[in-house]
């Protein structure tokens, strides 16, 4: 009769699998997921200047009428279209790239580490596109309204098309990561490095690290701060909630079997 692997054994197809093995599957993952972000960028890029405009409609809606972005450098108009589809296809093959992750690791996890880990990705994605999608549709109007009301009169605003970009780019970077707070949340949870208890019990600091991580990571403002700020908070105490019921599911005693048996 085999003896029962304890929690700290791989699956025995996991211990048979040669480190060369390892790497050549890695590659071949690598190389998807490489694949699949030029797939998505040959799809994107005929669209870049329209995708350019799109993005750039909440601060172009706010210009006086006659008023419009401009160029600085010579090469902007190429470069600053191909820099948002390189990125835009990044975020459109996350799936993907999530996908490929997944089928590599999975083989070496437990029953309950699978049934934790995948939801634990798919989550991540969807918080992710909140976090821009918020960014674009709430922060965005407020706070580029907020800049062009209070410049000084007589001052023409003429956004350039490349520091545009860099800033939206930030700003979707800063608040797609926010929106991981919960993922994080259950991660610190799960692998025991704190406690639901203890995370409620420092709730106050954890406030006053949103708004200064909010100071850090948007512009110099306080609308732009306060809108990272709290949904950072609320995404803090719902990690908490979600913790709580995923310990509750390590902690199911039938979860100890293999992923493989």
């Amino acid at each position: 009769m085999n003896a029962k692997p304890d929690g700290n054994q791989l699956p025995p197809e996991q211990q048979e699998m040669p480190l060369i093995e390892h790497l050549l599957e890695l590659r071949n993952r690598l190389l998807k997921m490489v694949l699949a972000v030029l797939v998505c960028f040959a799809a994107i890029y005929p669209f870049a200047n329209e995708l350019y405009l799109w993005l750039s409609e909440p601060i172009r809606s706010l210009l006086p009428v006659g008023q419009t972005m401009i160029a600085t450098d010579v090469t902007s108009p190429f470069f600053a279209p191909l820099k948002l589809a390189l990125v835009l296809a990044v975020f459109a093959a996350i799936p993907i790239i999530l996908y490929q992750l997944w089928s590599f690791i999975a083989p070496g996890l437990y029953a309950h580490e699978k049934r934790l880990a995948f939801p634990l990705l798919f989550t991540s994605v969807i918080l992710f596109y909140a976090g821009a999608a918020f960014a674009y549709y709430v922060v965005f109007p407020l706070v580029f309204g907020f800049f062009t009301a209070i410049g000084p009169e007589g001052i023409v605003e003429l956004p350039d098309i490349t520091s545009y970009l860099n800033f939206v780019l930030k700003m979707f970077f800063a608040f797609g990561v926010a929106f991981e707070i919960p993922i994080a949340t259950v991660l610190l949870i799960l692998t025991g490095a704190t406690t639901p208890a203890d995370l409620a019990a420092k709730r106050p600091y954890v406030v006053v690290g949103c708004f200064i991580i909010g100071m850090l990571l948007t512009p110099p403002d306080i609308i732009s701060q306060t809108l990272l700020a709290v949904p950072m908070w609320i995404l803090f105490e719902v990690g908490i909630l979600f913790g709580r019921l995923a310990k509750r599911e390590v902690a199911d005693p039938e979860s100890d079997e293999p992923a493989g048996e």
